[in-house]
């Protein structure tokens, strides 16, 4: 049975547009072969866990910063595999440079690189950074990371959602730690792992849902390993170096004129000093710039049409109302002011999006499960005829098994670990929300794994959002937003997780990487995050301003989350005059447009904006959107001048320019902590 097309802003999850699933052969059958006698232990190497950490560790500094800005995170999986695959073929290189044989019976040093071997890293590395994408509630960009409702548990944001706001008690305040994140983290991740292994056969080979996430991981992943993927992947590898130096010193370069508030060419105001102060200007960002090259055009228009209609047209309106709508003595940034209407227009589009999906996922998986019970024998003859490659795959795939019984005494365990520790750790947790996650959690992440594998929609997300608002309005007005915020989390990383293994698992079936290989390394990956994860995220916490609504480091969705919880504790009274109906307004918005584009043809149907892409101007400016139409423009020239050569190398170069920026941060968090100021303010003013 065919797949859905995914949303596009899905593509941009999966790294661009999947199109049909291609054919999994793309490396020769007999090399393959040879290469998948290979056990599963020899897949798991030492030089490829260290390789993992690293990888791990650069995309955790980035991903961070990108949480702590604007939200918006592109995938970074297609250079997490490029990483792995440039350190481990440079290493082995330098091995037969130095004299070193390159054979089976060598040492683990010397060990021929194979692609399971680069399966295995590039798995590991993305499990290690995943838990600070999405460690707190959701894997769409604008929405995920530590930057929701782990942030949004602080003194900060509970005084920016309004001391004197019903259910925002003065007892809801958890500030970050590295002991109770990390201990949450552990509590939270290792169960979903676990939650449907004994079905995975079922899904990637009975069902032979296409996962198209996993499917483009692994095709990429097999096409470095053949002959013309070697000369590719040297040209993305010298791509990548060079725009990572460029966008690494480019940054250095900017942060000698940051000493001061709103100084340096982050402040530029390219279209004049009128449109600055409506936040439209190109901010010289090289990480949204190559976040722009990575997703879709759509995605990118999506965001700077957002940007006009709040910005452009409805911030100055409302403004007009001051005085009549909200209050004239109160700050623009309080909840009862303008950034009230900011706030809930920005999550009433959110939610529509999330919802409209959320339901179209599952009558996608409920149709698509009643077909398969009809034509059952039918599916029976057609996976008879079966390819050679897909018989060799399937029994790679199924020679290591995972025990059943390892799986439910693991989850049975975790679920025993999070019952006892994290009411500890939130005194506004009871005992039995959390048995009440663990026991729906393999539902839910069946559910939720089938329709990511139709529809490459992982809707871990929504089902965090439920939770929040369930549990919050569970546990009461003095409880209900710690115990909603922290429902969220622990629901979302069950049923997400479960799905990216599922996800995982395709991409080893097609790369003929044992299972038992790829969840040690999702383990590990975890492990290695939960160490990980926090120190990063507390080191940018206290060497910036983070949650200033007006500074660089917004931090945004960690107000929206909170406030969310506060709806779900006390109805819409929390609102604002006249937010209701305009939230109700963007809603059916954010429905209608979905509507459209499923109802329209493709051709047609391509064009409706999207709202999520959207929504993330609303609260954090213009600058980023135009930050990523330059990407656009300039991959739209790349593929007008060279359409091969932008093909390949737009990925790498995009990937340079991000991670360049980004861990130019650790560096800059390094000099803030040790109070070194930059020597000089750059600002611009009005002439008169």
């Amino acid at each position: 049975m065919e797949a859905d097309h995914a949303d596009e802003i899905d593509k941009c999850e999966a790294g661009g547009d999947v199109g049909p699933e291609p054919e999994p052969g793309a490396a020769s059958p007999a090399a393959a072969a040879l290469e998948h006698q290979q056990p599963w232990r020899e897949q798991l190497t030492v030089r490829g866990l260290v390789a993992a950490a690293l990888i791990g560790s650069v995309y955790t500094v980035v991903v961070m910063k990108l949480n702590l800005t604007t939200g918006f995170v592109p995938t970074m999986n297609v250079s997490a595999a490029l990483l792995a695959f440039l350190a481990l073929r440079g290493w082995t290189g330098a091995l037969a440079r130095l004299g070193a044989r390159s054979s089976s019976s060598s040492s683990s040093a010397a060990r021929p690189f194979t692609r399971q071997e680069n399966t295995v890293v590039q798995t590991c590395a993305v499990a290690c950074y995943s838990l600070a994408l999405c460690g707190t509630c959701q894997k769409l960009p604008a929405q995920c990371g530590f930057g929701s409702s782990t942030l949004g548990l602080n003194r900060r944001t509970y005084e920016a959602a309004g001391v004197s706001t019903p259910g925002n008690v003065p007892g809801s305040v958890k500030e970050p730690g590295v002991g109770w994140i990390t201990g949450f983290l552990v509590a939270s991740s290792f169960g979903g792992l676990l939650t449907l292994i004994p079905l995975r056969k079922v899904l990637v080979i009975d069902y032979k849902l296409t996962y198209p996430s996993g499917t483009a991981t692994a095709v990429l992943i097999n096409g470095f390993h053949s002959p013309q993927g070697d000369k590719n992947a040297e040209k993305q590898v010298r791509a990548f170096l060079k725009y990572f130096g460029i966008s690494f010193l480019w940054s250095f370069f900017q942060w000698f004129y940051t000493g001061g508030s709103a100084c340096g060419f982050a402040q530029f105001p390219t279209f004049g000093l009128q449109a600055w102060k409506q936040s439209f200007f190109f901010d010289f960002s090289m990480t949204y710039v190559g976040s722009g090259m990575i997703c879709p055009h759509l995605v990118n228009l999506s965001t700077l049409l957002g940007a006009i209609l709040s910005w452009g047209i409805l911030w100055p309106l409302i403004s007009k109302r001051k005085g009549d709508w909200y209050p004239a003595d109160v700050p623009e940034s309080s909840m009862t002011s303008l950034y009230g209407y900011k706030s809930f227009l920005c999550i009433a589009l959110i939610m529509g999006d999330g919802l409209y999906h959320f339901v179209k996922v599952l009558g996608v998986t409920a149709k698509s499960l009643h077909e398969r019970s009809k034509l059952r024998h039918a599916v029976a003859d057609l996976d008879n005829a079966a390819a050679i490659d897909d018989l060799q795959r399937d029994e790679v795939f199924n020679r290591d098994s995972i025990p059943a019984w390892l799986a439910y005494a693991g989850y049975a365990l975790m679920s025993v670990v999070a019952v006892v520790t994290i009411p500890m750790m939130f005194r506004q947790v009871r005992w039995y929300y959390v048995v009440a996650a663990y026991a729906l959690a393999p539902v839910l992440g069946f559910s939720n794994s089938y329709g990511a594998g139709l529809t490459d929609i992982n809707m871990g997300y929504s089902y965090g959002k439920v939770a929040l608002f369930v549990v919050a309005a569970w546990a009461g007005r003095d409880d209900g937003v710690v115990a909603g915020l922290v429902g969220c989390g622990l629901v979302k990383e069950l049923v997400l997780i479960s799905a990216d293994l599922m996800h995982d698992f395709k991409t080893a079936h097609l790369t003929m990487t044992s299972p038992r290989s790829m969840l040690a390394a999702q383990a590990a990956g975890t492990a290695m995050g939960c160490v990980v994860t926090p120190l990063t995220f507390l080191l940018f916490y206290r060497a910036f301003d983070v949650g200033d609504p007006d500074g660089y480091w917004k931090a945004p969705y960690a107000l929206i989350y909170r406030n969310m919880a506060l709806l779900g504790v006390q109805g819409f009274s929390a609102l604002p005059r006249h937010c209701l109906p305009l939230s109700v307004g963007f809603f059916a918005l954010a429905v209608l447009a979905n509507a459209t584009r499923d109802v329209l043809p493709p051709r047609y149907g391509g064009y409706v904006p999207l709202p999520t892409a959207m929504a993330v101007p609303f609260l954090v400016g213009a600058s980023f959107a135009i930050d990523m139409v330059v990407g656009t423009v300039v991959v739209f020239a790349w593929h007008w001048i060279d359409g091969s050569e932008a093909a390949l190398l737009v990925p790498a170069v995009a990937s340079g320019l991000i991670c360049g920026d980004g861990i130019w941060t650790f560096p800059s968090s390094l000099l803030s902590l040790a109070k070194i100021k930059p020597p000089i303010c750059m600002k611009f003013t009005s002439g008169s």
